[in-house]
């Protein structure tokens, strides 16, 4: 059989609850609708962390944070880490990408030219990293969307949006990241129309990522119901026995470096931003869309498997906090995650965890190659599929090492999380503080359970099995040669 291309899409920062059919009211996605609808989609998918570039170098390698040492934004990834794609690359597979990658450092004052990169794959590299300030020309001139942008005559705006202090217009949609991202997946799908090689291409959209900058004619589409879209998901009060990274935050986000001060922030504005973050979930739905047509027109849909997710969600302010960091509530590492093929993968909602890391070695499984010995995550293809012995797993593992750079007091923020069916721990390392919610009674994650003597029990039992998956990510590289 031939190999199957591989359209894999991955958003940034986008919560599981952004689309139609996982229950959003507000957003306007039939495209994705349909995709989940037509493939396998997973009701509990979650990522191996909560920040960009390690949940982004895990679910890549097939392999935990820690273990690829890329356990922070500002890291770069080893030169011996294995991507997927280099394995795709390296058994007749040409593969592209276009946006983001993320797995080494990606600041203009460090790497001025473009973000460093390893043995990836990526023969075809349209890379962007960031659309806003910091991916200037001045700073990173060879931010591809920058030179398009260039070439068209535009150039990159993003101004206040009826005067809010935390929402944006942002380019026209013609003009617009997410849709250069799309052009150049098309390009590639027109350029592979005739060719006998199989592909893999990463569209890696920077939305809904903040600044919240959709373009002025989506956000529009939400002005006559904003008092229809719901509020956060805050008591107040309720972070009083939460780790205080929480606090520092609620204040302001990133520990007070990128504003949205949560009780400085009217109800309006609360839903102003809500509505701009799923005005970015529309505008990626729409490109979406003239990918999947484009893949139909060249005669490449029906052997293409189709994947949708994203490296991990946004708070949009529930639990009193915006955008993310050493959290790990539902809207935080709960992920959209579908994966399409129709004839070969059967339509269904598969319930159960899953986590991000098995992605790496299902798609290795499903171009017909071995899995990778230093890959730690399983493979869905079985499951997918229905060929053969596979069950979702007992439980998901997250980490945050200490991920970004805004705190640094009282300490360093190292915190895991292990969720369960219908528990979920989170442990605050270094000041013995910790998180515990039993996700039945309390799916909303309001009352931390943590220092409940009746809970005693499940939580030493939690723990245990939180060292245990902390303990199974030890690297398996390299291989046993011998018995002694």
């Amino acid at each position: 059989m031939t190999k199957p291309n591989i359209l894999w899409i991955c958003t940034d920062q986008q919560r599981w609850d952004t689309l139609g059919i996982t229950g959003n009211r507000h957003v306007r996605t039939p495209v994705l609708d349909r995709l989940f609808a037509q493939g396998a989609w997973f009701s509990e998918a979650y990522c191996q962390s909560p920040v960009c570039t390690p949940s982004r170098a895990s679910f890549l390698t097939g392999r935990y944070p820690r273990t690829t040492c890329t356990r922070q934004n500002g890291q770069d990834m080893p030169p011996d880490e294995v991507l997927v794609t280099r394995l795709l690359a390296e058994n007749g597979y040409t593969c592209g990408l276009s946006g983001k990658l993320h797995i080494s450092a990606a600041n203009p004052s460090i790497a001025p030219v473009i973000e460093p990169r390893i043995n990836d794959g990526y023969s075809a590299f349209h890379w962007s990293h960031h659309p806003g300030h910091y991916g200037s020309a001045q700073n990173w001139p060879l931010n591809e969307y920058n030179l398009w942008l260039t070439e068209k005559g535009a150039e990159y705006r993003a101004d206040p949006y009826r005067g809010s202090n935390y929402v944006k217009a942002g380019p026209d949609t013609a003009d617009h990241q997410t849709t250069w991202c799309a052009d150049k997946a098309i390009n590639f799908f027109k350029a592979h129309e005739s060719s006998d090689r199989p592909w893999l291409f990463s569209v890696n959209f920077f939305d809904p990522h903040h600044p919240f900058d959709p373009p002025a004619e989506y956000l529009d589409r939400y002005l006559d119901r904003l008092d229809e879209i719901e509020l956060p998901n805050y008591r107040p009060g309720e972070l009083d026995d939460k780790p205080v990274f929480q606090n520092i935050d609620h204040a302001a986000a990133y520990g007070g470096n990128a504003g949205m001060p949560y009780d400085e922030m009217s109800e309006a504005d609360h839903r102003l931003v809500r509505a701009a973050y799923f005005a970015m979930c529309d505008l990626i739905d729409d490109q979406v869309g003239r990918m999947l047509e484009a893949l139909k027109e060249t005669g490449q849909l029906d052997n293409t498997i189709v994947i949708f997710m994203s490296d991990h969600g946004e708070l949009l302010g529930d639990h009193g906090v915006y955008l993310k960091g050493p959290f790990f509530y539902e809207p935080s590492v709960h992920v959209p995650l579908a994966i399409s093929w129709p004839g070969h993968i059967p339509a269904r909602r598969i319930d159960g965890l899953v986590e991000l890391v098995d992605i790496a070695p299902t798609l290795l499984d499903a171009a017909g190659l071995d899995i990778w010995p230093g890959m730690q995550g399983r493979s869905l293809w079985p499951l997918l599929t229905g060929s053969g012995e596979a069950t979702s797993t007992s439980d998901v593992y997250c980490e945050y090492y200490n991920a970004m750079p805004w705190h640094r007091d009282p300490h360093l923020p190292f915190a895991t999380m292990l969720r369960t069916q219908n528990m979920k721990l989170v442990v605050s390392h270094g000041d013995r503080r910790g998180e515990l919610y039993d996700l039945g009674a309390d799916p909303n994650e309001t009352v931390n359970l943590w220092d409940d003597p009746q809970r005693l029990a499940q939580k030493c039992d939690l723990l245990q099995r939180l060292c245990d998956r902390m303990a199974f990510t030890v690297d398996p590289l390299p291989p046993r040669r011998a018995p002694w």
